[in-house]
């Protein structure tokens, strides 16, 4: 009886229960909203937010974002809400008190990029995007054609006031002195202070470049010339994706990077892998002629020089971050590069006397040079968001090592001697050991203050140690090898730098200024443990040597950026900075490292820290399809360093030694322009034109000298039909007057074409660097003793061929994801 009256209860109550249902949905459907996202030009945004907040209840939201063709359909309660459309670097839309009672069509909904903020200026082009801080602009040169299978050294030659010279040197409009980060901070990835891993870290790891020609006090105060922070990626967006990367060329070069990121919503883990094969042959010639004031034996040298770099190279960047909450997160890296190198050198010395056209004495030597590099770097870093205001706090501990072992061999052969020349010929054997080791410890705090104000403080502590061992066994008479032990030491060098600063930024009208204020004490520590007393070493060198010194210089670096915005896309920026370059251990070790009997470089233990104050004067101005970057600078320099060639007396010895010159002015102004024209054509130029007068004297010789000189570079990309890329880059450096010579202009060219594959998830790209072959160093020296022609390539024109696979990352994805990241701060700073 129970079952029987329970079945029409049960019915009935779920009749109700629909009913019920049926009745509150009707008093609040749901009705759906469509629209598309654009920016001014009617490019799709992808991933622009669309929020909805009832007008009535605050705590309401709803929301969702755009498919990749910018277009969005988001179910909502009927209501009246407040609508807004936002993506990142653009100005956000709003639709206040809107109604909702059916299905609704809100259009295309243009944004427009945002300006006039109180830190940046963002202009966005198809392939360079440049962001104009107080203390910096940023370069995204993460779609650069020319560089696809290159190496970091070759996307930063196409930086704007960034040039990288033959041997991988890298100076700022012109200056040498160029503080090189990774990622804000000092890094083995950069060789602690050596360029050459640059030379080997495949471009295409890299995201954005910052150039910071007045840094801010936040920053550590080496380089005179600035700093260049060079940001790794380090993809955010959600699930698994990355891309794949093929390459191979000629002369021979192969290698594959792949660059991978998981992302949920507690963590992030990213990594960054790259193995490189590479043949980079080089050449040189030098022409030396003696004069009178000389007592040489012979009166012209000619060295014709052969160089083969087989390289081979590994390295990896796995890093987690994890979000400990909302507002906080930790994250830890890991980098480590292996490296194996094998260099052989040929160089043919024909000795001349008596201006005969025919060699009195030639010989043939063979420098052979395998090395391999090992090193890592451990990376903690943990950010406190106190709130959405820019409130936070955040540490990092940075530890890293360095061993580099080499083994040299080198064989001298006599090929013709006339004048029955006696000279001992004698193999060397050469061991070589430089390790490497560095701490850093840093603490950034940011506090906003109102609306328009910020407030900075911190510390940085870098402790770095640098021994290099180097031992030298010399062939005598009887075959056998024997220490050389006037050569022979262990150098032990320290440079430690603790520095506290602080700085406040504000915006008054249409003023906004960033001062500040660095306190830096820089200990310089070295041991030279040779078996030559110091007397001794004076008589070997030619000048006095301290074999143990303890060096601290305790010094203020104030800093000023101003900001005027004359509109939403015009400014002037005003800057000021003082700044310290600390000779490094190479400049310092007393002991000559030959690339030939003739040539030897000699550092110089008495170098001094050098101090600079320079000015900088900026002005940007967008137009709808055209933007203009300019600056003038002046900058002097005390105590400036300068590498120096003199004869060594009595000999044919050429010796090439850094010194403290006296004084270093350079001036100097810059333009550059992005225009484009259509959508199919971008065009982007730079031109530098400066000046620097050195005056000083070393050895009782005067060098002072003036030099006018630029440099200036053009690239434009056309896309073609069929989705095909063209696009062509040119480099262009003036002729120059040195302190002691002349150096001749400099033309390179590199071209390269680019298809979409497979539905845009993948690029094939065809390049050549340096079409022309021309990118060569001329130059004349001029001393009292002797006058040199001489001429070096340190790589030849090369062909390259890259394949990258993007896997669950479409092109627009990758795009979108890039300016995400390009407008977000660098971990670690402020985000005035």
């Amino acid at each position: 009886m129970t079952f029987q009256t329970s079945r029409p209860f049960t019915a009935s109550a779920l009749l109700f229960l629909l009913f019920l249902s049926f009745t509150l949905h009707a008093q609040n459907p749901r009705y759906t909203v469509t629209g598309k996202v654009t920016d001014e030009s009617g490019v799709p945004l992808e991933y622009a937010t669309i929020s909805f907040v009832n007008a009535s209840n605050p705590e309401n939201v709803n929301g969702g974002i755009t498919d990749p063709e910018g277009n969005f359909a988001i179910d909502v309660r009927e209501g009246t809400y407040n609508i807004t459309v936002e993506f990142i670097s653009f100005e956000s839309k709003s639709f206040p008190n809107t109604e909702i009672t059916g299905d609704r069509d809100l259009g295309t909904v243009t944004l427009g990029m945002a300006a006039g903020e109180l830190d940046e200026v963002v202009v966005t082009a198809e392939t360079t995007q440049v962001e104009v801080r107080l203390d910096k602009k940023i370069y995204n040169i993460g779609k650069d054609l020319t560089t696809a299978g290159g190496t970091v050294s070759d996307a930063l030659n196409n930086v704007p006031s960034v040039s990288v010279d033959l041997e991988g040197g890298i100076s700022l409009r012109g200056n040498e002195n160029v503080r090189i980060l990774i990622n804000g901070k000092p890094s083995a990835m950069a060789g602690f202070g050596s360029t050459d891993v640059l030379a080997q870290l495949p471009a295409d790891a890299i995201e954005r470049v910052e150039v910071i020609t007045s840094p801010s006090a936040r920053y550590d105060a080496e380089g005179t010339a600035g700093i260049l922070n060079i940001i790794l990626r380090k993809e955010k967006t959600l699930g698994f994706n990355g891309s794949v990367t093929l390459n191979a060329g000629y002369p021979d070069n192969a290698g594959i990077s792949a660059n991978v990121n998981y992302r949920t919503d507690k963590f992030n883990v990213f990594n960054t892998t790259g193995f490189r094969y590479f043949d980079a042959p080089g050449n040189g010639y030098f022409d030396t002629r003696y004069n009178e004031n000389s007592s040489v034996d012979f009166d012209r040298i000619i060295e014709d020089r052969d160089i083969e770099r087989l390289n081979r190279g590994y390295n990896t960047n796995l890093g987690l971050e994890y979000y400990l909450t909302d507002q906080s997160s930790i994250t830890g890296s890991i980098f480590f590069r292996t490296g194996e190198d094998e260099d052989v050198t040929t160089n043919v010395t024909s000795n001349f006397m008596d201006g005969t056209t025919g060699p009195a004495y030639s010989t043939t030597r063979i420098e052979n040079q395998m090395e391999e590099d090992n090193s890592w770097q451990f990376a903690l870093n943990y950010i406190n968001r106190f709130n959405d205001s820019g409130h936070q706090l955040t540490a990092d501990l940075q530890y890293e090592n360095d061993k580099e072992t080499q083994h040299t061999i080198i064989d001298e052969n006599e090929d013709v001697n006339t004048i029955g020349y006696e000279r001992f010929l004698y193999a060397e054997d050469i061991d070589q050991e430089e390790t490497q080791e560095e701490w850093l410890l840093q603490a950034d705090y940011v506090l906003p203050i109102g609306e328009e104000s910020q407030f900075e403080a911190g510390y940085r502590g870098n402790f770095e140690n640098e021994v290099t061992d180097y031992a030298i066994r010399q062939e005598n008479t009887g075959g056998e090898f024997v220490l050389n032990e006037r050569l022979t030491n262990v150098f032990d060098y320290s440079e430690n730098v603790q520095a506290l600063y602080a700085q406040y930024g504000t915006k008054l009208g249409e003023f906004s200024f960033l001062l500040g204020l660095r306190l830096e004490n820089t200990n310089l520590k070295g041991e030279i443990d040779s078996e030559l007393t110091e007397a001794e070493l004076e008589e070997e060198f030619g000048f006095p040597i301290n074999t143990s010194f303890d060096n601290n210089y305790l010094g203020l670096f104030p800093t000023v950026n101003v900001i005027y915005e004359l509109g939403e896309t015009e400014n002037i920026t005003i800057g000021y900075n003082r700044r310290i370059n600390r000779p490094r251990g190479w400049f310092i070790n007393p002991f000559p490292s030959r690339s030939s009997t003739n040539n030897v470089f000699q550092g110089n233990p008495n170098l001094q820290p050098a101090f600079s104050n320079a000015f900088d004067l900026g002005y940007l101005k967008r137009w709808d399809k055209l933007t203009l970057t300019s600056s003038v600078y002046y900058q002097k320099e005390t105590d400036a360093f300068e590498r120096i060639e003199e004869n060594v007396a009595g000999t044919n010895v050429i010796r090439t030694i850094p010194v403290n010159l006296s004084s270093n002015v350079r001036a100097g102004g810059e333009i550059g322009l992005l225009y484009n024209p259509a959508n199919w054509l971008r065009l982007n130029g730079s031109f530098n034109y400066f000046q620097f007068e050195t005056e000083g004297e070393f050895n009782g010789e005067s060098y002072d000298a003036k030099n006018t000189s630029y440099f200036g570079r053009f690239s434009s990309k056309v896309t073609l039909p069929y989705q095909i890329d063209w696009q062509t880059n040119a480099f262009y450096r003036g002729p120059s007057d040195d302190i002691q010579g002349t150096r001749e202009a400099i033309l390179s060219i590199d071209l390269a074409l680019s298809k979409e594959l497979f539905d845009e998830r993948a690029t094939l790209s065809v390049n050549v660097r340096d079409l022309l072959n021309s990118r060569k160093r001329e130059s004349f020296t001029t001393t009292q003793t002797y006058e040199r022609y001489s001429e070096f390539q340190w790589r030849q024109r090369s062909f390259n061929v890259s394949l990258m696979y993007r896997f669950n990352q479409q092109k627009r994805e990758q795009r979108r994801a890039e300016q995400e990241n390009n407008g977000n701060e660098m971990e670690g700073e402020g985000e005035f």
